[in-house]
């Protein structure tokens, strides 16, 4: 028994779309409740570091280059071939809001200088003098170009994925920062309750890295939940936040022609949305990407699936696959602009929303968003969900474990609840933590001192250095003069 539901409109969703459901009804794998033993060995040590980053992803990527940056030798461990994670071979290619509702850049730091770093024909969005309009025409045009948003035109550019790679790796190699690919996170090593490096694995066997500081980027909060470290895992049912798809691209298409369709004949096109419904069953609609004669799809959102289930994983993408040759037949045969469309890649890297979140020292919650107050340890400034809300402060704190010591957590899996997830799981947001992250990692493994008891100041005074957007902290009125 299949069934579609719909978000329910409100300020805190990023966006509403058809969620896809038939977890409960599908036969899964029993569970054996055998075991075997593993002797005990003697791992090889692959290197040691000041910093060691798990995870390429846009937070780790920005973790590395933070902390070389801060002066720290820096391993980055990637389990893909390339950097980027999901802004990249999980074709998230459509990069969330920069800009806050009055135009304002306050994703800046590392996320801004990758983007500025790209070549001019590898990123597509508005001119800077149009953020922030509330122009209706252009407002009416970027909407249909993923750029506008609540009547606002916004900085939320669509990229080259390749580009972001080489970009990616360039820069990280730039800052002189160990990049081993084809890696893959096993374990923490563990000693007097704090860790103090990761066992991977590769196709050379299981090695260790030792580190000062460990910085887990991996999404899914893999290090510090084997580390022991307290995390949350609750979900909004109704939310696409802890949805699962797999993005694909189309090529020889005309976007240009879609968009026209798609504004001009709305009564034909919501007949085309029904059809594709019949046909297809778990149907979507395209985005444009960074160039015309290629189009997005981000890939039905399939809720009731657990990204750390390895059977969950491989129904989810494998559904995906059929469903992308299912819609390349229809957009065929029924959509303007794609009568000569072709298969051009699936997203080697699945997308997923949500698994764990950190228990951290500080928290992002939802009764913080109406102040807008820069918190004593901000270290970023997020745009809000509406125009409802000011800008929100992130805060240091939302990053370190409550109890674990020699582990930083930066990413989508940051100290949070569910609400707030729903934005800072964003490639923008990941950036800033990602940044925070790296700078705050290289301070402790300087200074010989645990990340929980990295001097704030100096940390804010670091990334000012390396372009982040901050804000003073208000004086409390009782505060000495």
């Amino acid at each position: 028994m299949t069934s579609f539901t719909k978000p329910i409109r409100s300020d805190e969703r990023i966006m509403t779309s058809a969620i896809f459901s038939d977890a409960e009804a599908r036969v899964r794998r029993k569970k054996t409740g055998e075991s075997i033993h593993e002797a005990a060995r003697d791992t090889p040590v692959y290197g040691s570091c000041d910093v060691l980053v798990v995870g390429g992803g846009p937070s780790g990527t920005a973790a590395a280059i933070a902390a070389a940056r801060g002066g720290a030798e820096v391993i980055l461990l990637e389990r893909y071939n390339h950097l980027g994670g999901l802004s990249t071979g999980g074709l998230v290619i459509w990069i969330d809001r920069m800009s806050d509702w009055d135009g304002n850049l306050v994703i800046r730091g590392l996320g801004e200088e990758l983007l500025s770093r790209l070549p001019a024909d590898a990123v597509a969005g508005p001119a800077r003098e149009e953020w922030g309009s509330r122009d209706a025409a252009r407002v009416e045009y970027w909407q249909q170009r993923t750029s506008a948003h609540r009547g606002i035109v916004t900085w939320a550019p669509t990229i080259d994925p390749e580009r972001l790679k080489l970009l990616s790796q360039e820069m990280v190699q730039e800052h002189g920062v160990r990049l081993v690919y084809h890696a893959w996170a096993a374990d923490p090593i563990m000693a007097d309750g704090a860790v103090k490096g990761v066992v991977f694995e590769s196709k050379g066997g299981r090695q260790a890295i030792r580190a000062k500081v460990v910085i887990d980027a991996t999404g899914d909060g893999d290090m510090f939940a084997r580390a022991g470290a307290a995390f949350e895992s609750d979900i909004e049912k109704d939310d696409i936040h802890h949805c699962m798809n797999t993005a694909w691209l189309f090529g020889g298409v005309d976007m240009e022609r879609w968009i026209r369709f798609r504004s001009e004949a709305q009564e034909q096109y919501q007949q085309f949305m029904m059809l594709g419904r019949e046909r297809c069953g778990l149907f979507e609609r395209p985005f444009v990407s960074w160039r015309n004669d290629i189009a997005l799809f981000m890939g039905p959102r399939q809720a009731g699936y657990s990204g750390l289930d390895v059977d969950d994983l491989t129904h989810v993408d494998a559904r995906s696959h059929r469903l992308m040759a299912a819609h390349l037949a229809f957009y065929r045969q029924h959509a303007p602009g794609f009568e000569g469309a072709y298969m051009v890649l699936s997203a080697p890297q699945i997308g997923v929303r949500h698994t764990r979140r950190l228990v951290g020292v500080g928290r992002m919650e939802r009764s913080q968003w109406p102040g807008g107050i820069a918190l004593p340890d901000e270290v970023g400034v997020s745009p809000s969900l509406s125009q409802a809300f000011p800008n929100i402060s992130v805060p240091y704190g939302a990053l370190v474990p409550v109890q674990l010591d020699g582990l930083l957590a930066c990413g989508r899996h940051l100290s949070c609840d569910v609400n707030t997830h729903g934005f800072m799981r964003e490639i923008p947001q990941c950036w800033i933590t990602g940044q925070a992250a790296g700078a705050a990692a290289a301070l402790a493994a300087n200074a010989g001192v645990q990340p929980r008891d990295v001097d704030v100041p100096r940390l804010q005074a670091a990334l000012i250095a390396q372009g982040v957007h901050l804000r003073p902290a208000p004086v409390p009125a009782d505060a000495p003069a």
